[in-house]
């Protein structure tokens, strides 16, 4: 068994300026034939959205690390944190939220995509992700009232002072509520109309850094956990009385203009996500954001363009309820959406996904369309593999990996018959 020269040539990838091999074949794709026969599960089937497809319906979700420094800018540590999965064959993966605004991150250290300084910080990722043959998508994200916090993992929900980076002067809400009537977040700035038409020019600038200069190929817009889309949406946050509060079309204005702001910058080829809660987890207040509040508004964001709800709940009220521990506890949300909307709107759903078996028979009975998954990918990073193996198939994986398991038999059948 002898090969040519040109076939003992590895070949490197085109999208990163350093070497590493070609990736001919997506990590994550089922192989076809299945060595065992095996029916491929439709959760690992593909999924085409707009111009892009993934190779399975397994996604990274996005996570915040409070890992930046107070340039908002991502680092080599953002690179091997979300290189981790990228390797492995998630069929999306989220970069963590990144503020449109120098006043809208989180903490101090969260990363930004408010300049184009930031955006060219995110393009090695980028690169090193389609280096990869996968897809990675940016998250775009105001926090709003419950900006300028210090990073969980020293203090859970207290202000971020000036001196620490902070800007607890700076934080801004549709109405002057703050988050907790007895809590560490301050009182936040009421918008004025012009401001708040600026933030929706900032949401339009900050999707075209992220695809004409770092690269991205989705969009996901954060609407949820009480940042400030969240806060326009509810009326336990919105008390405006002009033509962004009061109504359910005026509280939907600020999200339908940031949907719009966007779109005309992708020009309806890039694939449009949306983060919301479907729900405030908050059955005392009457004004709570209601699952369905968000049939009502996914009727109409959809005909402005998005292409995948992904549904999460909570962070608005500080009241709520706790969310229900165990597996899927945001499957009831999706089951309800579902049923209303159709095929008009695919769903992405986190929480609780734990059950690779459990997540398969949802996507085959057509309740969710997208599997999200954070604490399982940060326990094992090659839960696409994982998953594969629980039920009973075999998926490609990075070719440097990928021969490991999968020795070329025949190859070594001749090494061992040339040898006698």
């Amino acid at each position: 068994m002898t090969t040519g020269d040109e076939s003992k040539k590895v070949h490197g990838s085109k999208s990163v300026p350093y070497f590493t091999p070609e990736q001919k074949f997506r990590a994550g794709t089922p192989l076809d034939p299945q060595p065992k026969g095996t029916a491929i599960p439709k959760l690992f089937s593909p999924l085409k959205i707009k111009n892009v497809e993934l190779q399975n319906r397994i996604g990274v979700s996005p996570m915040c690390t409070y890992s930046a420094g107070l340039d908002g800018k991502p680092t080599p540590w953002h690179l091997v944190h979300l290189g981790q999965f990228l390797m492995r064959g998630p069929g999306i993966t989220f970069a963590e939220a990144s503020s449109v605004a120098p006043n809208g991150g989180l903490s101090p250290h969260d990363l930004g995509i408010w300049n184009d300084e930031q955006a060219l910080a995110f393009k090695p990722i980028v690169e090193f992700a389609h280096s990869q043959n996968q897809l990675i998508g940016a998250q775009l994200a105001h926090a709003g009232r419950k900006a300028s916090t210090v990073p969980p993992y020293i203090h859970i929900e207290d202000s971020s002072p000036e001196s620490a980076g902070g800007w607890p002067q700076n934080t801004v809400a549709p109405s002057p509520i703050r988050f907790r009537q007895n809590g560490f977040l301050p009182v936040p700035h009421e918008l004025t109309v012009a401001e708040i038409k600026e933030y929706v020019k900032d949401f339009g600038l900050a999707a075209e850094r992220a695809l004409k200069i770092a690269g991205f190929d989705i969009i996901e817009i954060h609407a949820a956990h009480g940042y400030l889309i969240n806060e326009f949406l509810s009326e336990v946050s919105n008390k405006r009385t002009d033509e962004y509060g009061g109504s359910f079309e005026n509280r939907m204005r600020f999200l339908t203009e940031v949907i719009e702001e966007i779109r005309a910058v992708t020009k309806d080829k890039i694939p449009l996500w949306l983060r919301i809660s479907a729900s405030e987890n908050n059955d005392v207040d009457p004004l709570a954001w209601t699952v369905e509040d968000l049939i009502r508004l996914a009727k109409v964001v959809r005909e402005k363009g998005v292409d995948v709800l992904d549904i999460s709940s909570g962070g608005n009220s500080a009241s709520q309820s706790k969310r229900s521990k165990g597996f899927g506890q945001h499957v009831p949300f999706a089951r309800a959406i579902k049923k209303a909307v159709g095929d008009s709107l695919l769903l992405a759903v986190p929480g609780g996904l734990t059950d690779s078996s459990k997540v398969n028979d949802l996507v085959e009975e057509g309740v969710i369309d997208i599997a999200l998954v954070a604490r399982g990918f940060l326990r094992n990073p090659g839960l696409v593999a994982t998953w594969a193996e629980e039920l009973d198939i075999d998926v490609q994986q990075n070719i440097q990996y990928h021969y490991v398991s999968h020795m070329p038999k025949d190859q070594i059948e001749w090494l061992i018959q040339t040898s006698k």
